[in-house]
């Protein structure tokens, strides 16, 4: 094995295999990020979703990485977008989508700055030294991004909850945190004199401005190393805005679209989506907790949103296919549900999305 594939093997293992296989260990040790009553998505030590699955252990991650389904990605992928400089404040009925990369967007609505699952640093890693490593920089400058006065995590996976930038983000702008049971404990070791909201299923949040956040299920995981597998939760949130509701999903399976079509009933439908649709190769082993581009496509329109800004792709590779791949997956799917292409935004470092009041 030459030393790119040990370093990529090496860093992969790093967040997967310490997460895998300590089901077990981890309930007998009981939760050491969150304690409370016993629900319909926690057993009183674990979270776990409901009527889904459970992500694959160790002898799985084996079997995947012993295979021969790998396509190499290149060392730099560089965004056809300039690093953007986003307006300071967007008012009225405007809706603007800055991608930093990743899952991480800058979303500007009704006068405030949102940040979901902001990472700047190189790795999504535990370690320095290995693991996934970005193929193309920010696409927002952190010296250029306007005041930020709301940062969502929506789960505590190295590539969603990125420390460093939490901490640089508490010393520049002291925004307000937001993110689901549990992980606010892991956050507060580096980001001691942060400002939290920590929100369980089903929970909503007023935040000022007419702007209301609620949180919602989405099908996956969490883990940040040996032992805390599933002690902390997942959620997807739902911006509800005088211009508009948005519904932003980290990661997710797609669960038989079950949390889709409960959006829908629950909020009627949303101006903008943004949903992930890259890292789901080998299908076998990654649909418990991500969702192919098909299947983004069918979540769209369970959910009734009117626009996607598509994400989880071509920053960090992170599972087998091509970087271009899910890409053309997903025009593959619009096309033949004789959708527009322009409907389901494939979003690239530094692009802007000026959402449309209304579907076209």
């Amino acid at each position: 094995m030459n030393r790119r594939k040990f370093l990529q093997w090496s860093g992969l293992a790093a967040l997967a295999a310490l997460a895998g296989g300590v089901t077990a260990r981890s309930a007998m040790a009981g939760n050491k990020y969150y304690s409370g009553p016993v629900t319909d998505h926690f057993d009183g030590k674990l979270f776990f979703n409901p009527d889904g699955e459970e992500p694959s252990g160790f002898l799985n991650l084996v079997r995947w990485k012993l295979g021969n389904g790998n396509k190499a990605w290149p060392d730099s992928f560089p965004s056809p977008f300039p690093q953007a400089v986003p307006e300071e404040r967007i008012t009225g009925d405007r809706l603007v989508v800055t991608m930093v990369g990743h899952a991480s967007f800058l979303i500007q609505v009704a006068g405030l700055n949102i940040l979901t699952d902001p990472v700047w640093d190189e790795r999504a890693s535990p370690v320095r030294f290995a693991g996934p490593k970005r193929v193309n920089p920010p696409g927002i400058n952190m010296g250029d991004l306007p005041p930020i006065d709301l940062v969502i995590v929506t789960h505590n996976h190295y590539d969603h909850m990125d420390l460093e930038t939490l901490w640089v983000l508490q010393g520049r702008d002291k925004p307000r945190f937001v993110t689901p049971l549990g992980n606010d404990d892991i956050i507060r070791a580096r980001v001691e004199d942060g400002r939290f909201d920590v929100m369980d299923w089903g929970d909503r949040l007023e935040v000022g401005r007419g702007v209301t956040l609620h949180c919602e299920p989405c099908h996956h995981w969490s883990a940040r190393g040996l032992g805390d597998r599933r002690m902390a939760l997942w959620a997807a949130f739902v911006i509800e805005t005088p211009a508009g509701k948005i519904y932003h999903i980290g990661d997710t399976g797609f669960h038989r679209g079950i949390n889709y079509r409960a959006a829908r009933e629950k909020h009627g439908g949303f101006r903008l989506a943004n949903l992930p649709f890259g890292a789901y190769e080998p299908q076998w082993f990654m649909k418990a907790q991500h969702q192919n581009p098909d299947e983004a496509v069918e979540g769209m329109l369970l959910c009734d949103a009117a626009h996607v800004a598509g994400h989880h792709w071509g920053t960090f590779k992170l599972t087998d296919e091509g970087i271009e791949e899910p890409v053309e997956a997903l025009h593959g799917a619009l096309d033949a549900r004789s959708l527009p292409r322009d409907r389901f935004r494939p979003m690239r470092p530094g692009e802007v999305f000026e959402v449309p009041a209304a579907a076209s």
